[in-house]
């Protein structure tokens, strides 16, 4: 009787052992589809937003960031980071403003390289923007992302004609990009109603439009539209397959 009860037990433990094992393989199948990999190509996004000031970036860079699990790098936001950290690149940096010079093009690019290598939302990949504005700019940035085994996937530029730019702008009278002020009566832009730096915007950034369309990775989208509409055509652009030169 004794041995009954032996046998009996060793089968029952051995049924619960395998029972266990194929719970535990039913788990790791769920979480597999539950919780897919990071790093998946498909999830994966490089992308520079290319935005003239007044146009509301604000909107959709964070959801791009957020819908990819990607980093948002605005450059004006990196190089205040590094100058308040004053890390290397940070007092470099400074050094050069106080100088009443522009940041070199070189300064930028190793801000940008320093966030791949140690800002873990930049692992999935990242939306660049207010960089590049010039197409050696654009050529560092290529050679940076060459270097690093990383390439773009798409260069979106949001699109909205001047006068409904410049309406926007003298709206709020305070331009975005560079943090100036302008008062209607005391501190007017240079040209009543408009802002100085549209036009610069355009003659910088066309060539740079250029340069990425004859890599197939330029893409306008009508930025006058609804946000809920622009978000869809964004959406388009980064879900699409990559152009074929």
């Amino acid at each position: 009787m004794g041995h009954t009860n032996v046998f009996v037990h060793t089968d029952e433990l051995e049924y619960l052992k395998h029972l266990i094992a194929q719970l535990n393989d039913k788990i790791h199948a769920l979480e597999a589809k539950v919780v897919p990999p990071r790093k998946a190509p498909a999830q994966q996004l490089r992308t520079i937003l290319m935005v003239p000031p007044g146009v509301g970036k604000g909107t959709q860079a964070p959801r791009i960031r957020d819908k990819f699990c990607i980093c948002h790098l605005a450059t004006g936001d990196m190089l205040r980071e590094q100058i308040a950290k004053k890390t290397e690149l940070g007092r470099m940096a400074q050094k050069v403003m106080d100088a009443g010079e522009l940041v070199t093009d070189d300064i930028m690019v190793n801000m940008i390289k320093d966030q791949l290598d140690n800002n873990q939302e930049c692992k999935n990949g990242f939306i660049l923007d207010g960089f590049p504005r010039t197409v050696p700019q654009a050529e560092k940035l290529d050679s940076m992302l060459d270097s690093h085994g990383e390439k773009l996937d798409s260069v979106v530029e949001l699109l909205i004609p001047d006068q409904l730019l410049i309406s926007r702008i003298t709206s709020r009278l305070i331009h975005s990009a560079s943090g100036r002020t302008y008062h209607k009566e005391f501190h007017p832009p240079k040209k009543p109603m408009t802002d100085d730096h549209l036009v610069m915007f355009h003659k910088q950034t066309g060539p740079v439009a250029e340069y990425y369309k004859t890599k197939g990775l330029w893409h306008g989208i009508d930025a006058a539209q609804s946000p809920s509409v622009v978000w869809d055509n964004l959406r388009q652009v980064f879900w699409a397959p990559p152009a074929k030169l």
